[in-house]
């Protein structure tokens, strides 16, 4: 039960991070018996290669023996829906279970992502990460509450963006950033 947890937390990790490397089936009689990895990374590729999904959408999915889940948050109903979509035409996926949230409508959490965003990837110690197509770190706005998801590269990195992340009107902030190393210790241990 703990290396299924490991797995599912991992997993949910490098989806977040964007580190699971391209991998595709294209007949059906390769999609039966696919490892449940295999499935996970293609799973992954479509959901970073959702244009709409953004760094205020924060999605982590579970696979085993043909059964995703995919759980988080999103900003609009149509990017649940989508996402969804696009994981069901993965080989190998027989059934989607989508548990993704939908975050409520409200001016003030949308002001709130754009400022901690402009905080964070403003800062100079976070420009390679805003240079990137799939920026790493997640801001997650729920009736005021945030959550910054995703991976950085060190401790510092992750204490400046919840410093960053304070004080502009949060009711408060959940550091749930990752490091590069942590990553790499949970990937082991698979």
């Amino acid at each position: 039960m703990m290396r299924k947890s490991i797995v599912r937390f991992t997993l949910a990790l490098a989806l977040t991070a964007g580190l699971a490397p391209r991998v595709f089936a294209d007949d059906e009689e390769a999609a039966i018996g696919r490892p449940n990895l295999a499935v996970f990374k293609d799973v992954s590729n479509q959901v970073l290669g959702y244009v709409n999904f953004t760094v205020f959408d924060d999605i982590s999915a579970s696979v085993e023996d043909g059964t995703v889940i995919l759980t988080g948050q999103v900003t609009m109903p149509y990017k649940k829906e989508d996402i969804a979509r696009r994981v069901s035409r993965v080989a190998g996926v027989n059934v989607v279970q989508n548990k993704i949230q939908v975050a409520p409508v409200s001016i003030f959490d949308d002001e709130l992502r754009f400022r901690i965003a402009r905080a964070i990837y403003g800062n100079s110690a976070f420009w390679h990460y805003a240079n990137m197509a799939q920026p790493p770190i997640h801001i997650v706005v729920k009736n005021g509450h945030v959550t910054l998801a995703g991976v950085v590269n060190s401790n510092v990195e992750r204490a400046l963006a919840r410093s960053l992340a304070t004080g502009l009107g949060a009711f408060d902030v959940n550091n749930a950033l990752k490091t590069d190393d942590e990553m790499k210790d949970t990937l082991e241990k698979i």
